[in-house]
């Protein structure tokens, strides 16, 4: 399978909250393997969204390195850490974040318009493909808010995909759809797993999701347990 995509040795991240400094991560030792679909559970507040920040190199680490797609992310600058994000890692949040005043479209082609300089060829293939695998090509030219939340998910996941990542994160994708939805919304992530070798790295409570996933990390007080 080649590299792992993320390797995390001894990781620690810290806060200061006022004067006071509050370990979020203690200490982390994990690997995750390429076209795997990995999820991290635990209360909340137990690290999980710092941890996918970490690994979505929206901040770094204070101590312990930190790999992702074979770079180490721990020392990255700003402006380093922007382009290796638009480069490696897709993002699928739980209120999908989508562009209101672009069509679903335009949205999904947007990431790629924002990086590379790729040819206007190869972006409309690209959006149509990712349009056609998540059942959304007839919607193309609406806009989000003349959608379901069910349908803004899938724009959410082709957006995530279009720019090819290596790593896809997903902080409860699933939290506001119902169940139909979310095994549809499953099953174009496992798909998509397949056909591009996308690891999808998920911060859930959702059973539908960790029913369906190779590996469950349970993080705790900024500590993984194993089980």
């Amino acid at each position: 399978m080649g590299m792992s995509v993320v390797i995390a040795e001894n990781v620690y991240k810290s806060y200061l909250v006022g004067e006071i400094s509050v370990e979020a991560l203690k200490g982390l030792n994990f690997t995750i393997e390429p076209a795997s679909f990995v999820s991290f559970i635990g209360p909340s507040g137990s690290g999980k969204t710092t941890l996918l920040n970490l690994i979505g190199c929206l901040d770094r680490p204070n101590s312990g390195n930190l790999t992702v797609v074979g770079t180490n992310v721990s020392n990255l600058s700003r402006r380093q850490a922007a382009s290796f994000r638009g480069e490696h890692i897709g993002f699928i949040f739980q209120d999908f974040n989508l562009i209101p005043i672009l069509t679903v479209y335009e949205n999904i082609e947007y990431p790629l318009l924002m990086v590379k300089n790729t040819p206007s060829a190869e972006r409309r293939k690209r959006v149509y493909d990712l349009l056609e695998a998540v059942g959304m090509s007839e919607q193309k030219d609406k806009y989000p808010d003349q959608i379901s939340g069910g349908q803004k998910q899938r724009v959410a996941i082709a957006r995530a995909l279009v720019a090819n990542p290596k790593i896809v994160l997903a902080d409860e994708p699933t939290a506001n759809l119902d169940h139909h939805t979310a095994y549809m919304i499953i099953n174009v992530m496992k798909k998509m797993k397949d056909k591009l070798g996308t690891s999808f790295i998920f911060s859930t409570h959702d059973p539908k999701i960790v029913g369906e996933v190779e590996t469950i990390y349970t993080l705790e007080d900024g500590k993984l347990s194993n089980g």
